[in-house]
């Protein structure tokens, strides 16, 4: 987990985040209370903090949280899975479930219900959670596990099927073979596109394509990041930063519980090859020249992230660094840099 970088001032602002709606328009996830988060973290100033979410909450138009509409307990939350309008309601529930169980009791009880929507909001509600843990803080806690029942994605659950290979790599080169997907009409929204894709026909077998075993995550790391930097693909993005997340919420999960989020999260990835267009792999000699390029240490990519008004841009400066510690790859620092425009297009 990173050390906090976050002083009073930044906590401050980081305590208004619950007072916002957890979406805005047309169900796009509101990212300010885990982008602020980060940025602190990757060494933005408070003022740096207000001044992104001064924009961001002009630009996106968020709206306050709506009020709740009546209680839920234990005997009827699960009812409100996947219905948006209850958020309210869940946040109410799940703050009861946190101040009674504590954060690490309330997460071990909750995500293995949970886990097999992990694509809930397209990974956003894992992300909540993920810097709900990282800030150590009940409240984000208490919203993040509502955010995750109210948006929670259900995919075709896994059969036990033998599974094909221990290779995530192979699992995304075997869903390209999957023609009606070649057709499928594309969304703004990544969850939008995720639920289709899951609904295709042939779609169905892919969860239980991948054998998991004690090195499933980081093979998972090693090819999302290659992806990434092949691609600067949005959706692929989203792959780097989602193991991420997972890396933070793991201490708070079983086994079982860890196996089922790396085999829904990569379930979900694989429906996001059509939105990625079907992307390649590129080769590892390819890969190991790309290791070797000049780029700019964190110090600066941080920097160059803590001024950008793109949430992406700073989620990704944060937990790309986090990830290369993690990983010892330089190919995360590298990317990074792509993205922020501190080096040219290494792939052209």
């Amino acid at each position: 987990m990173a050390a906090t970088n976050r002083s009073a001032e930044a906590e401050a602002l980081l305590a208004e985040m619950p007072l916002w709606g957890s979406e805005f328009a047309r169900t796009f996830a509101n990212h300010a209370p885990m982008v602020l988060c980060a940025l602190a973290e990757i060494g933005g100033s408070p003022a740096q903090m207000r001044r992104f979410f001064d924009f961001y909450r002009g630009y996106k138009q968020l709206s306050p949280a709506p009020a709740p509409v009546g209680p839920l307990g234990e005997d009827d939350w699960r009812a409100m899975i996947g219905v948006r309008e209850r958020e309210p309601d869940l946040r109410v529930f799940f703050a009861g479930e946190v101040a009674r169980l504590g954060i690490d009791g309330a997460l071990r009880r909750y995500l293995p219900m949970l886990a097999p929507g992990v694509a809930a909001s397209a990974f956003h509600a894992l992300m909540r959670t993920a810097y709900g843990v990282l800030r150590g803080n009940d409240q984000d806690i208490a919203i993040a596990l509502a955010y995750w029942a109210a948006t929670y994605l259900p995919l075709p659950p896994a059969t036990g099927a033998d599974p094909m290979t221990d290779d995530p790599a192979e699992v995304l080169r075997r869903t390209a073979e999957i023609e009606p997907l070649r057709d499928l009409k594309l969304h703004d929204l990544l969850w939008q596109n995720i639920r289709d894709a899951a609904a295709v026909p042939g779609f169905a077998p892919v969860v239980d394509w991948l054998a998991i075993g004690p090195d499933t995550m980081a093979r998972m790391a090693a090819a999302a990041i290659r992806l990434f930097a092949a691609t600067q693909h949005f959706a692929a993005l989203h792959v780097v930063t989602g193991l991420h997340w997972i890396r933070l919420i793991s201490p708070h999960c079983d086994f079982a519980t860890h196996e089922k989020l790396l085999r829904v999260f990569w379930q979900a990835i694989a429906a996001l090859m059509r939105e990625m267009d079907f992307p390649q792999m590129p080769a590892e000699e390819t890969v190991k020249g790309w290791r070797e390029l000049a780029a700019p240490d964190w110090s600066e990519i941080h920097a160059a992230a803590a001024e950008s008004y793109d949430e992406h841009d700073i989620s990704l400066a944060f937990s790309a660094s986090e990830e290369m510690k993690h990983y010892r790859d330089p190919l995360y620092r590298v990317a990074a840099a792509r993205r922020l425009g501190l080096i040219g297009d290494y792939t052209a």
